[in-house]
């Protein structure tokens, strides 16, 4: 890459500096690569034209999901991969989630640098919650929700039922701080407080 003393001489001059096609000097594809600016072109023309239909929504998931797949040769990590497909908020969040032991791929506990793959079964214990997916599509970048649902085969028990909680009192406004008997009605219709 040119330094910024390099390219303010090219510019002096009238050079074009490095093209488009690098990647490099494009305020759309600054820091990315070609590779990911096509992926980019990718995700926006395929979320651009929601007019398709529902069938059109699936096949642009599924084309969203290929252009966010690695080149050929290429591992993901399953880190990274749980991160891609919304299974936690923050790759860092998978890491440490991978550390402390809350993911097995196939019954095996394993490392943030695991190459994960096509067919595998991983299991994340996250928030209160297991999630069971097996792997259908190996991505690197993260998407949307409805590209991520085509990513993977979610096996996940159902979600543990909420507590059924009292709604908090509601008061008029102005009538400043509840007294001692506001807040032991309170607490007799949430059955907090003593039977009397």
């Amino acid at each position: 890459m040119a330094s910024g003393t390099q390219r303010n001489e090219a510019g002096r001059r009238g050079d074009a500096g490095p093209s488009a096609a690098d990647g490099i000097g494009h305020p759309a594809h600054s820091g990315t690569s070609a590779g990911a600016a096509t992926a980019a072109s990718a995700t926006d023309g395929a979320t651009g034209g929601t007019t398709g239909g529902a069938t059109g929504g699936a096949t642009d998931a599924v084309a969203v999901a290929k252009a966010a797949a690695p080149a050929s040769g290429e591992t993901v990590r399953v880190d990274s991969w749980i991160w891609s497909v919304r299974l936690v908020k923050t790759r860092s969040m998978g890491a440490t989630a991978c550390r402390g032991g809350h993911v097995r791929v196939n019954g095996e506990r394993v490392k943030p640098a695991y190459a994960v793959r096509v067919g595998d079964e991983v299991r994340l214990r996250h928030a209160d919650r297991e999630r069971i997916v097996i792997v259908k599509r190996v991505i690197r970048k993260r998407v949307g929700p409805p590209v991520a649902a085509e990513c993977y085969v979610d096996n996940s028990p159902p979600p543990p039922p909420r507590e059924a909680v009292a709604p908090a009192g509601i008061r008029d406004r102005g009538t400043g701080r509840p007294t001692k008997r506001d807040r032991r009605e309170l607490e007799r219709l949430r059955g907090l407080g003593s039977a009397e």
